[in-house]
């Protein structure tokens, strides 16, 4: 069965990364406030990207992968700006 790995957009401006089986039905409950008890506490939520993969292990890894990354990282995977994505990633220490 599909697995989709989503980033919502919460109306506080942080980012909320969850993975489904049937996205447009979690949508709907994250809207109604009965998904995760954060995006409830910052409701309306925007779904801002997604990934569909072929079973939902694969997207429950994703998801843990990317809900790892900070901020910028997440903002160049929605912005398609794949290319940035390993040099977010790298530490800096100063």
């Amino acid at each position: 069965m599909k697995g989709y790995m989503y980033i919502l957009k919460c109306a506080n401006g942080q980012y909320y990364t969850g993975s489904t089986k049937f996205l447009d039905k979690r949508i709907e409950q994250h809207q109604c406030g009965k998904g995760a008890n954060f995006t409830r506490k910052y409701l309306p939520v925007e779904l801002v990207y997604y990934e569909e993969y072929d079973r939902i292990d694969e997207a429950f890894y994703r998801e843990k992968q990317v809900q790892g990354w900070g901020r910028k990282k997440k903002e160049a995977l929605i912005e398609g700006r794949y290319s940035d994505i390993p040099g977010l990633a790298k530490k800096h220490f100063g």
